[in-house]
């Protein structure tokens, strides 16, 4: 691709690099440079303008960019047409964004020229939203940058679908823990499932002891066919042995991990339940946060969960940059030297 300043007597056919205006005579940036237009520019005194002319082997902004994001869309995205050398690629489906960030960076190091951007990954989004766009820089590339680019391609932007739907929601109970606190940590869950058609299809208020917990688990599995299950304890879970994972394990689960680089949700647990010899029944013990509707590390966790994602210990510590979030503003700031909450 050649770029630079051109004879306004030797620029018809090319593309104008910068729009040119010269009283009624108008080109736009990008677009070819017809004979009329630079008749009407050299009348009204234009000498030159910076065109761009492509040479053997380059492929135009538009084709390139709308064939590298074909290259890289996945199941549940669709490839909008190109314009001004960009094509976006858009979710066809709710769900949350799955990322293949080494073949993302892989294809942003092939060339100045070529550029490929996402929102962050596992980012929920609906019908419709942008995930990603490819742009090209130049007015065209050559066409072994193009094809370097499709080698380091790959379907690296998709979609995974909600799957889960059916949830349980378990309190457990102390004194001084007030009915309509409870009444409001059910609804802001109702609302967290909401984007993604998932529902409250038990919900019990147990003592807060672990046999307690374990017969409300066994019952919202085997009763009530929840497919998730949400313990909120009345205190905050603070080791392997208190009442929430305890609970877990005697109803025949596993605690897979405690604490996360969260904040707020550090106090979040993860088990599971076996349903069958084939499936097991994912059971998250709320931190406190989540009884607020504020984003916090119990959003990361259920949202994955919802979408039928592993959930993995690499995933959980893996959290910990861009893990430390806004602070709720109702509970105490610990971080500032103050008495640790039971929100976490």
């Amino acid at each position: 691709m050649r770029f630079g300043p051109v004879p306004i007597g030797e620029a018809a056919g090319l593309i104008a690099a910068h729009s040119v205006r010269a009283g009624e005579a108008v080109v736009k940036k990008g677009r070819p440079i017809g004979a009329e237009d630079a008749a009407r520019l050299a009348a009204a005194g234009i000498a030159e303008v910076v065109a761009v002319a492509l040479e053997p082997g380059d492929v135009g902004e538009d084709a390139a960019a709308e064939t590298l994001a074909a290259a890289v869309a996945g199941p549940g995205v669709t490839v909008e047409p190109p314009f001004t050398g960009r094509s976006n690629l858009h979710a066809a489906q709710g769900g949350l964004l799955v990322l293949d960030e080494a073949v993302i960076a892989g294809v942003n190091r092939v060339d100045e020229a070529v550029t490929l951007a996402t929102l962050v990954p596992f980012k929920p989004v609906v019908p419709g939203e942008m995930v990603a766009t490819v742009k090209i820089i130049p007015y065209a590339v050559p066409g072994a940058v193009l094809d370097r680019a499709l080698a380091a391609a790959a379907p690296a932007i998709r979609i995974a679908p909600y799957r889960l739907s059916r949830v349980a929601a378990i309190s457990t109970l102390l004194p001084g823990l007030k009915s309509s606190v409870v009444d409001k940590t059910l609804r802001t869950l109702e609302a967290r499932l909401g984007p993604s058609g998932g529902r409250i299809v038990g919900e019990a208020r147990v003592p807060h002891e672990a046999g307690a917990v374990a017969r409300a688990l066994r019952d919202a599995i085997e009763r009530d066919g929840a497919e998730l299950a949400v313990v909120f304890g009345a205190s905050a879970i603070a080791d392997r042995r208190d009442v929430v994972p305890a609970g877990i394990e005697a109803a025949g689960g596993v605690v897979d991990h405690l604490g996360m680089p969260v904040d707020p949700g550090n106090l979040l647990l993860l088990g599971r339940l076996r349903q069958d010899t084939r499936h097991a029944v994912p059971v998250i013990g709320a931190p406190g946060c989540a009884r607020s509707p504020k984003e916090n590390g119990f959003d990361w966790v259920l949202q994955r969960l919802l979408a039928g994602l592993p959930v993995t210990r690499d995933d959980i510590v893996g959290f910990g940059v861009g893990g430390l979030l806004m602070e709720i503003v109702s509970r105490p700031q610990p971080r500032d030297g103050g008495e640790s909450a039971d929100e976490a």
